[in-house]
């Protein structure tokens, strides 16, 4: 019997490549597996299917205000416990962990910036903090920056992304509704433009309130907006809803939004509307351009 020796060696079995956590993320609507840092030069847009993921307030800073124009005021305003309130835990320790987990003080962020430098007055919501709830300080910022936009002759933007008003601070949160829209109401009386972006989502008394009463309103592709959420809305009128019903191109159709646009046109389509109005506090570079 003849043997036989392997003189070349076989295949070499190699280590397993350990990937970093956070490269790569799935497209929730198609599926598609992305390298994280291609979709944030595409504005955290799915390159296969468009669908826009959601960010948080620093993203939409970045998008819409011209480089290191953005400064925060009123940023460490914190809401309070007046109810002591308790569910699954307790309301002053979700806010702790909340901050904690998001350095965020507050579910909105709002400062003064300029948009291809037009100077403006902006309030960003994110819903990494308690779902984007409104309380009593994101109506109370909300104010804030209402008055500081009456003062400096400015436009005011707000960007909305909120699950409604605040369980945890009851009528203090209903009361947020009446206090922002009495105040936009000065706004309007000072013939001062005021734009409403909504994003996903958007709901509840956020939509009941500030981010329907703008001069023009503007909606991310798909965006869920709405009052009640649609399976409540079901069950109450007992009928089938709509294909599409709440989302931003449903309501585009039936006159409740002005405009649907997709995220890398944003500035531009907010610098375009701002030039339209005859604004008062203008840079000198824009009187240059005419604007």
């Amino acid at each position: 019997m003849a043997w036989f020796k392997r003189v070349k060696k076989g295949l070499v079995t190699q280590t397993k490549k350990e990937l970093p956590d956070g490269l790569w993320i799935k497209c929730q609507n198609c599926g598609e597996v992305i390298y994280k840092k291609e979709l944030e030069k595409n504005l955290f847009v799915c390159m296969k299917c468009d669908y826009h993921f959601r960010i948080n307030s620093d993203d939409y800073i970045r998008i819409l205000a011209d480089n290191n124009s953005f400064v925060e005021f009123n940023a460490k305003i914190q809401s309070a416990d007046p109810l002591k309130f308790k569910d699954s835990k307790r309301y002053s320790d979700r806010l702790k962990t909340t901050m904690n987990s998001t350095n965020l003080t507050e579910a909105i962020k709002t400062g003064m910036c300029s948009i291809n430098h037009i100077p403006v007055i902006l309030a960003v919501m994110d819903f990494r903090f308690i779902g984007g709830s409104m309380g009593s300080v994101v109506g109370e910022k909300i104010a804030r920056a209402i008055n500081i936009a009456l003062e400096k002759r400015q436009p005011l933007i707000i960007i909305s992304a909120s699950g409604g008003a605040r369980m945890q601070e009851s009528s203090y949160s209903l009361m947020q509704m009446a206090k922002t829209s009495a105040h936009l109401a000065l706004l309007s009386d000072a013939k001062l433009p005021y734009l409403s972006i909504l994003t996903h989502p958007t709901t509840g008394g956020v939509t009941a309130s500030y981010s329907m009463l703008g001069d023009v309103i503007l909606a991310e592709p798909k965006a869920l907006i709405g009052f009640a959420g649609p399976r409540v809305i079901k069950q109450t009128i007992g009928q089938d809803l709509p294909d599409g019903f709440q989302k931003s191109e449903f309501l585009l159709e039936h006159g409740f939004v002005d405009s649907v646009v997709h995220r890398k046109n944003l500035k531009e389509r907010v610098h375009q509307i701002l030039t339209f109005f005859p604004l008062e506090n203008k840079s000198d570079e824009q009187k240059e351009l005419n604007y």
